[in-house]
C-alpha cells in the first residue's frame, strides 16, 4: 500500500507474515469462519447472524463475466485440489471513511496484490507478493466506462486502475501461466475496521517512526496500532529503511503476522461477542468472486487450513530485480520467477530462507537482486492426500532435480522476539 511514486528497489524480499511461539498456528479465518457457521446450529439468532454476515460481502459479478469472456485462453488448473486465490488491497478513496487518504479520481490501484497458493491435501500454503512497480503485459481489457484497453507494457498496478480485478486476474495469468481459482479485494477502510475491531494489534518496533505523510510518530519497543495508525504503517515508505517497495511489503506481511497473534490470543476465536464484531468487520470489507461470496463460500476454501504447520506457511516475493530501462520500476528475474511458478504450477513443494548478505562483494544485493539459493531437497509431486506420487501428469517436469530455494520465511517466526 503506497503512494503513485516508484522507488528503486534495494534490499532483501519481505519477510513473512508473522509468526508465533506455538507449533503449531491455526490461521485467522479458518477459526473464525468455522466457529460462525458453527453458530447456525444454535437457532435462529445464529441463522440471523450467517444471514447478516455473508451478505456483508460483494460477489465480482463484472469480473466473473470477463474472466467468462476469455475462459478460452485462461490456463487450466493441473492439480486436483490445489487452489489459487489472488488477494488485493486496493487504494481506492471511493466510499465512506476512504476520501481522508486522498482525493477520489474515479478510479483505484492495487496497492499491495499476493498469489496465495494452497497446496492439495492442504500440506502447506505459499504467499507469493507482487510488486506493483513490476513491468509487465497488460492485455486489452474492459474498463469502468464499458469500453476497451489497448494492450501495454507497463506497471503492474495500472491492471487494476485499467479493468478492476478481472484484469489484474488476467495479467497475473499471462505472467505465472497460474490458474487464479478465487480472488479476494479489500480496501483502506476494510483493513482500519478490522483492526479497531480487535481492538489494535500490538508491534515492535526496532526504532522510533516519525513520518508526517502518514501521521505516525511512534516511538521503538513495544506499540499498539489502532486502525488509522496501523492504515499509516502499513503504508509510508519514504521515511522508514531505505524507503524501498521491499520494505514496505516486509512491514505488510509483519504486520498481519501481528493481527494473526491478536485474534488467537486474546480469545476472540472462542468468543461469540468478541468474534462477531471482527468477522462484520472482515466480511464487509471485502469483494470477492462469487463463489466466495457468502461466509460458506469463505468457510468451504478454508475449513482444512487450521492444520497446515506454521513453518509450511511461507512468504515470499517474486524474484526481480530492477528493471533495465528504469531503476525505478521492476522486472523479473527470469529462470528464477520461473522456476518458482512453475513448482506452484505442478503444486511441488517450495522451499523458502532467510539469508543476510554476507559482504560487500554480493552487488546482486547491493542493486535490489534478490539472492537465490539451492537446497539439497529433492522434488516430489504429492497428489490430494498430501502422500509423494510418481512422476505424472501433475508432476514437477524433472523428479530428481534439486528444489529451489527462495529467499523469504515462515509464519513460524516469532514477530516480537
Amino acid at each position: 500500500m503506497t503512494d503513485s511514486a516508484g522507488s528503486r528497489r534495494t534490499g532483501a524480499v519481505a519477510s513473512g507474515w508473522g509468526a508465533g511461539r506455538r507449533r503449531r498456528r491455526r490461521w485467522i479465518w479458518a477459526g473464525a469462519v468455522a466457529a460462525a457457521v458453527a453458530a447456525i446450529g444454535a437457532g435462529g439468532a445464529g441463522w440471523a447472524a450467517y444471514v447478516t454476515l455473508s451478505g456483508n460481502i460483494t460477489p465480482d459479478e463484472a469480473a466473473a463475466a470477463e474472466l467468462a469472456r476469455y475462459a478460452g485462453e485462461r490456463p487450466p488448473s493441473l492439480v486436483k485440489g490445489a487452489r489459487n486465490v489472488l488477494l488485493i488491497g486496493s487504494d481506492s478513496r471511493a466510499g465512506r471513511g476512504n476520501a481522508r487518504y486522498g482525493r477520489d479520481s474515479g478510479t483505484e490501484r492495487s496497492d499491495t496484490t499476493i498469489l496465495l497458493h494452497l497446496a492439495a491435501g492442504r500440506r502447506s500454503a505459499t504467499a507469493v507478493s507482487l510488486p506493483r512497480d513490476l513491468m509487465v503485459d497488460v492485455p486489452a481489457c474492459r474498463r469502468r466506462d464499458g469500453s476497451r484497453s489497448e494492450p501495454e507494457f507497463t506497471m503492474f498496478n495500472s491492471a487494476f486502475a485499467t479493468g478492476g480485478s478481472a484484469c489484474t486476474i488476467r495479467t497475473v495469468e499471462r505472467l505465472t501461466d497460474i490458474r487464479v481459482d478465487h480472488h479476494v479485494v479489500v480496501d483502506f477502510q476494510g483493513f482500519q475496521k478490522m483492526v479497531d475491531a480487535v481492538d489494535g494489534v500490538r508491534l515492535c518496533l526496532p526504532e522510533p517512526i516519525h513520518d508526517s505523510a502518514a501521521g505516525l510518530r511512534l516511538p521503538a519497543g513495544k506499540v499498539t496500532l489502532d486502525g488509522a495508525r496501523a492504515l499509516g504503517y502499513v503504508r509510508a515508505r519514504k521515511s522508514l529503511g531505505d524507503g524501498s517497495d521491499t520494505e514496505r511489503m516486509d512491514r505488510q506481511q509483519r504486520f498481519l503476522g501481528a493481527l494473526v497473534n491478536k485474534v488467537q490470543s486474546n480469545g476472540v476465536l472462542l468468543n461469540p461477542a468478541k468474534l462477531y464484531p471482527v468477522l462484520d468487520a472482515a466480511t464487509s470489507s471485502l469483494t470477492t468472486d462469487p463463489g466466495l461470496a457468502s461466509l460458506r463460500g469463505l468457510y468451504d476454501l478454508v475449513r482444512d487450513l487450521h492444520d497446515i504447520p506454521t513453518e509450511q506457511v511461507r512468504f515470499l516475493t517474486v524474484p526481480r530485480e530492477a528493471y533495465v530501462d528504469d531503476d525505478n520500476r521492476d522486472q523479473l528475474v527470469e529462470s528464477e520467477a520461473r522456476k518458482l511458478f512453475e513448482r506452484l504450477r505442478r503444486d511441488a513443494p517450495v522451499t523458502v530462507v532467510r539469508k543476510a548478505p554476507q559482504s560487500a562483494s554480493d552487488s546482486h544485493e547491493k542493486s535490489g537482486q534478490d539472492s537465490y539459493t539451492q537446497s539439497d531437497d529433492y522434488d516430489e509431486y504429492r497428489g490430494d492426500d498430501g502422500k509423494p506420487r510418481e512422476k505424472g501428469p501433475g508432476a514437477a517436469s524433472d523428479p530428481v532435480s534439486p528444489a529451489p530455494t527462495f529467499r523469504g520465511n515462515t509464519a513460524a517466526e516469532d514477530v516480537c522476539g
